[in-house]
């Protein structure tokens, strides 16, 4: 499969719903982190160093509400997780997180990408709650498999820098009838701070670039394409529109067409 020179990396790092619409009026808040968290974080405007996997526990925890020895939890899954769950669970709800867009800015070394050349993967950047929030699933796992399932999404989400416990809702603030429907629920963010090793942020090219980047990416778990398209028709299964994830559909689309992969 054809790739991309590197030096785009370089260039890269300066219970269901009805249909809702990031982009419409359909909103949601977060919960803060547990006290005690890991402390004070830098953050950098623009990524810098050589991408790199590493092992499992390289990456900053702050300490959990629950026990996964004892209790039961719910994961919030908004990429990947919403169309590949990989884990046992007893309860799938649709629901959003306010304060939160989905973007693609987390390089991936490990799963859709390689060290020499990354692919791109989704995570949530913070936002004003009153902007459309982000859109998708939790899993509530049961307390017998809460320990295994755990070690499985600190190794499967391992470049992701911060783990967090988030509030999610059914609707929109400005819906009397909208809800809080889970406390805490467990997902993983990936940010500037210099703690993470394969953040690539938003790309001075814009959606053509990232498009470029994630047309030619391959990695272990397969083409950085498939990962886009799989999202892109999980969001279209639970009927949520997300903008940012489709524009880019389309110009993944366009270069694959233009080199006569459909």
């Amino acid at each position: 499969r054809l790739r991309a020179p590197t030096s785009m990396f370089a260039a890269s790092r300066a219970v269901s719903s009805a249909s809702v619409s990031v982009s419409g009026s359909t909103r949601g808040s977060v919960s803060r982190p547990a006290r005690g968290g890991p402390p004070a974080r830098h953050m950098r405007s623009n990524a810098s160093g050589a991408p790199r996997d590493h092992p499992v526990g390289v990456m900053p925890r702050g300490p959990l509400t629950f026990d996964p020895e004892t209790d039961a939890f719910w994961v919030f899954g908004y990429g990947s997780i919403v169309w590949k769950v990989g884990f046992e669970y007893e309860e799938r709800v649709i629901c959003c997180a306010r304060g939160f867009r989905r973007r693609f800015y987390q390089g991936s070394t490990d799963h859709r990408g390689t060290v020499d050349f990354p692919g791109r993967t989704v995570t949530l950047e913070r936002c004003d709650p009153k902007e459309p929030p982000c859109w998708g699933a939790a899993y509530r796992v049961s307390a017998k498999h809460a320990k295994r399932v755990l070690d499985l999404l600190e190794t499967r989400e391992k470049q992701y820098d911060e783990r967090v416990q988030i509030d999610l809702f059914d609707g929109a603030p400005s819906n009397e009838n909208a809800r809080r429907v889970i406390r805490g629920a467990l997902t993983y963010i990936a940010t500037a701070d210099e703690a993470n090793l394969n953040w690539l942020g938003p790309p001075a090219g814009g959606v053509n670039e990232s498009a470029k980047q994630i047309a030619n990416a391959v990695g272990p778990s397969g083409p950085n394409f498939e990962y886009l398209f799989n999202l892109c028709d999980a969001l279209r299964s639970i009927e949520v529109d997300d903008p940012h994830v489709f524009e880019l559909e389309q110009a993944v689309k366009a270069i694959l067409a233009e080199r006569g992969e459909t």
